[in-house]
């Protein structure tokens, strides 16, 4: 059985390839990259690496060939992602792969204010409906992200939010892969939409007792709507979208939309999922 991932340049493709490639022969692993020259040392051990683009149709015609589980990482092209995706599906369901697994977003349905529903329930339908098997992987909010977050608040002695007293089941990126891996390699996850959560969901409040214990400084609550949010985040420096899609996942925050905590990190992996806590206190401490 072959298995490939794409976007195996990126932290996450890069991460799962390597937790695969500790049960799985490197012959029988394909990696995909826009930057083959990037997995170099993972083509020495006798894997597979092909440049697949999924905005140049010309990469895809033979991208999947003799595979038979993928998993496509959704790509960092957020608003204009959708097409290029459904077209590395489509060329996946004409190569004749079996089973192919997709990473999205909690609850991606119309209500969920995040900025990034759009791209992954248009990509969840294009899968339903391509033929092969499928598995959708809805990773929540990466751990990691919040570092600079709770490290400025203990810099600067307030932590802001507009997430209101909603809570976000944080899942590392480490967690993320090792799930994506069991399911590529594992059988019976075929037509499962799975949550891939942290081991609680934790609000602001959450989060700021945990930069007070960090920190060993008093550290503020500051509630403000999502354009001051995004004004605040612009002024520090990010740009429009990005501050946009910040502030949006504050929005689904707030309206309950990161909050499922699901036991899919331990049944997959046999693993107790790694706690938003122990990521700070690691990184900060």
């Amino acid at each position: 059985m072959t298995i490939a991932i794409t976007g195996a340049s990126g932290p996450l493709g890069r991460a799962t390839a390597d937790l695969v490639l500790r049960t799985v022969d490197p012959r029988e692993v394909v990696l995909t990259t826009r930057h083959p020259e990037s997995l170099a040392d993972l083509a020495a051990l006798g894997v597979e690496v092909r440049r697949v683009d999924f905005t140049d149709p010309g990469t895809l015609t033979t991208a999947f060939t003799g595979v038979d589980r993928l998993l496509v990482v959704s790509t960092d092209a957020i608003g204009a992602r959708l097409d290029p995706q459904r077209a590395a599906i489509a060329a996946a369901a004409e190569a004749g792969v079996g089973h192919v697994v997709y990473t999205s977003v909690p609850e991606p349905v119309p209500a969920n204010p995040a900025l990034v529903v759009a791209d992954h329930a248009g990509t969840e339908r294009a899968l339903r409906d391509a033929g092969p098997k499928w598995t959708v992987l809805r990773n929540n909010l990466y751990a990691h992200m919040q570092v600079p977050v709770v490290r400025q608040a203990i810099a600067s002695g307030s932590l802001v939010t507009n997430g209101g007293t909603g809570a976000t089941a944080y899942a590392t990126r480490e967690d993320c892969a090792a799930v994506a891996a069991a399911v590529l390699t594992q059988d019976g996850h075929e037509g499962r939409a799975y949550d891939v959560t942290g081991p609680e969901a934790l609000t602001a409040a959450d989060l700021v007792a945990i930069a007070r214990g960090i920190g060993g400084r008093e550290v503020e609550l500051v509630d403000v709507d999502d354009t001051a949010f995004a004004a605040g985040l612009r002024a520090a420096g990010l740009p429009d979208g990005a501050a946009e899609l910040v502030a949006s996942f504050g929005a689904a925050t707030r309206g309950g939309y990161l909050a499922t905590v699901s036991p899919t990190v331990a049944d997959l992996t046999g693993h107790r999922p790694t706690a938003l806590a122990d990521v700070l206190r690691a990184a900060l401490a």
